[in-house]
């Protein structure tokens, strides 16, 4: 297995102070955010996981959609997790953010009405990100929604180039998947059903991909 660790958000260490305006520059991020933020079918009370949560922002955003969503968030970047905490304080009542790693999430079978991913799965091996998929599908209520942002195939030839970026930044062994576009393929395969490309962004650094997914009723 190769659950080794976590990818800081960019790539490395010292690039944590900057990783905010980075994402906020080059990625669209309100555009794509909002958008993700958008087509879940929340309502107030929902439990919600912000799966790689990074700083904060999409954990934010939910709150100030929903305030009475009880909204969690984890991810494996001590240095992170304390700008996210900074971000959503003093009033940051109903979100609850955890160390912890995707392909080991500390909570019950069943416990998430939905789960968001936005920027993240690029960061994982094919493995890990197999391994996340089948830990969200467990604590994933039935009939729960997964939601995820992220890198997929370049939308023409400059989005390409844009890629190569990312590639560069994060490396090509966990980041292919996503620009060969596999991703959805990755979370079929874990067991969702019904999923959907709802939106695509092109941006920067490549092309950004929204999808929509479910558990089955059971």
């Amino acid at each position: 297995m190769s659950h080794s660790g976590y990818v800081p958000a960019l790539r490395f260490d010292w690039l944590t102070p900057v990783y905010d305006p980075v994402v906020r520059l080059t990625t669209r991020e309100a555009t794509f955010k909002n958008a993700l933020i958008g087509q879940a079918e929340m309502q107030g009370g929902d439990s919600v996981l912000d799966i790689g949560c990074g700083s904060g922002t999409l954990a934010r955003l939910l709150h100030e959609a929903l305030p009475e969503l009880d909204i969690h968030g984890i991810d494996g970047d001590s240095s992170i997790l304390g700008i996210a905490k900074a971000k959503i304080s003093p009033n940051g009542e109903g979100i609850h953010f955890v160390q912890a790693l995707s392909f080991l999430l500390p909570y019950p079978n069943e416990s998430f009405d939905h789960i968001f991913s936005s920027l993240f799965f690029h960061h994982l091996t094919s493995e890990d990100k197999l391994t996340t998929l089948k830990e969200i599908l467990r604590v994933l209520k039935p009939g729960g929604e997964f939601h995820v942002a992220d890198w997929g195939d370049p939308d023409n030839f400059l989005m390409k180039l844009g890629s190569y970026m990312v590639m560069a930044l994060d490396g090509t062994e966990t980041t292919r998947d996503n620009f060969e576009g596999r991703l959805p393929e990755l979370v079929l395969s874990a067991g969702f059903e019904d999923l959907k490309e709802t939106a695509a962004l092109n941006t920067a650094f490549g092309t950004i991909r929204i999808f929509k997914s479910t558990k089955t009723r059971e």
